[in-house]
């Protein structure tokens, strides 16, 4: 089977040694995608004290950018937002940060939307509180 790594030429630098994304026949899967900006650490609705920990956050700005993220990815492998099959989504408060989160997706999604699982773990590799796994098919 052909497969093929991709990296987007938008979308925030990969913390680690992975792609953003791998091709395989039609189908294309994301690694982790979360909210920072390309070319700096800056977190879009985040407020960082001199130690790196979060002493605030805005979900709706992280999750408006993790799309946009998303968005660069997909465009760039030769997909789209309308190609996106199935989302995993990882929260770091599921109390708080759900609602906002659903409003979205429901705002991004407003017809035929992906499937999607929603978790909440303890943190993410950087000061984030969103990050989404993405599989999506290429015409």
């Amino acid at each position: 089977m052909n497969e093929q790594s991709i990296n987007s030429s938008k979308a925030p630098e990969p913390v680690g040694h992975y792609p953003h994304a791998r091709r395989v026949g039609n189908l294309l899967f994301l690694s982790g995608v979360g909210p920072r900006e390309k070319g700096s650490k800056k977190i879009p609705g985040v407020e960082l004290d001199e130690n790196r920990n979060i002493l605030s956050y805005d979900i709706e700005t992280q999750v408006r950018s993790v799309f946009q993220n998303v968005r660069w990815i997909l465009e760039d492998a030769g997909s789209s937002w309308e190609n996106i099959v199935d989302v995993t989504v990882f929260l770091t408060n599921m109390k708080d940060d759900f609602p906002t989160y659903n409003r979205l997706w429901a705002e991004y999604f407003p017809e035929n939307p992906p499937c999607r699982t929603t978790l909440e773990i303890n943190c993410l590799p950087t000061p984030i509180a969103i990050e989404l796994k993405v599989m999506a098919t290429i015409d």
